[in-house]
């Protein structure tokens, strides 16, 4: 399945070869997509970035799509995710990028922009808010935050689990997962889990697809897990604690031009609320703070136009 005006290519970066979609001519902007998605997920940020006089790119992560999949656990620690993502920018023929992330891709594009000023020239994340190193290692504080209860990040941590609850059925997983975190679901009403239930049972199978979800659209994520497996993308959950002690050094707020969008009904931003209303003290000159009203997780897919205003809006603000 292609989408109009892009094109893939493989790009070597970091030691591994990355699958990217491409269009437009310009200054590089990076869009990275988060879990369970692809490169398909800015499907609809393609044109009008490009439009505008960018070349925007958007690389499958490792472990996903047509992308490389090395097969150590500690080969997806956001250490080696924000690397590919810092040596694609050469490897594109730029020295410098706009690194806009979503979901997984979000804490990338906020680390790059962190260890690497001065190849990131600005920087924005939807969904997921920047947040300075935790001063506690965040497996036992999760571990101690949810005692008793299901949380799908520690439901992730045994390798081979969630992989196998997805792989069962993928499309019919991702049906659920999507239409789950999306703004139509009120969140409050979900059936309480223990640590004991796995991540499907029991939620609602929807009769119809959202609207910004089509079943082209969910086709393609299909098609997609379905031959690289979930192994790669649930990998990166099987990290927080490596990535913290590597960067027990890191600095605490970025000062590029930023921006944040996400959706006021993104159980996300419900978690991480306190984050979200302390960002501007980290983030020096975060140019764009915008919640979208009625929207879930899926930020660029549900929101399109308000997201492309955003974008459009901060770019032109930068150059």
């Amino acid at each position: 399945m292609s989408w109009p005006g892009v094109s893939e290519r493989r790009v070597a970066t970091n030691g591994i070869s990355l699958n990217i979609a491409e269009a437009g001519q310009g200054p590089l902007v990076l869009l990275l997509h988060g879990f369970p998605e692809s490169w398909y997920s800015w499907r609809h940020q393609f044109a009008p970035l490009a439009a505008a006089g960018y070349h925007v790119v958007a690389p499958d992560m490792r472990g996903y799509g047509k992308s490389d999949k090395p097969a150590e656990i500690t080969a997806y620690c956001q250490t080696e995710v924000v690397a590919d993502i810092i040596g694609l920018i050469p490897a594109l023929g730029y020295t410098t990028a706009i690194v806009i992330g979503h979901d997984w891709g979000a804490p990338t594009a906020w680390a790059a922009a962190l260890h690497h000023p001065d190849v990131v020239r600005a920087v924005g994340g939807l969904s997921v808010p920047f947040m300075p190193r935790s001063p506690v290692q965040p497996m036992p504080m999760m571990r101690e935050m949810f005692k008793g209860q299901f949380f799908y990040q520690l439901y992730f941590q045994e390798p081979g689990i969630a992989e196998a609850e997805f792989e069962k059925d993928i499309r019919g997983a991702l049906r659920k997962f999507l239409t789950l975190a999306g703004g139509e679901t009120d969140l409050t009403k979900l059936p309480a889990k223990t640590d004991k239930d796995d991540l499907l049972s029991g939620l609602p199978d929807p009769e119809h697809l959202p609207a910004w979800l089509s079943e082209a659209d969910l086709d393609f994520y299909a098609g997609e897990f379905t031959r690289s497996t979930m192994r790669g993308p649930i990998n990166y959950y099987r990290n927080h604690d490596l990535y913290w002690e590597q960067t027990k050094d890191a600095p605490m707020s970025i000062s590029q031009p930023a921006m944040f969008v996400a959706g006021t009904h993104d159980g996300v931003v419900m978690m991480a609320a306190a984050a979200i209303e302390m960002m501007p003290h980290f983030v020096k000159d975060l140019r764009i703070n915008m919640m979208i009203p009625g929207i879930g997780h899926w930020t660029q897919q549900e929101a399109p136009e308000a997201v492309n205003e955003a974008l459009l809006d901060f770019l032109k603000q930068i150059d």
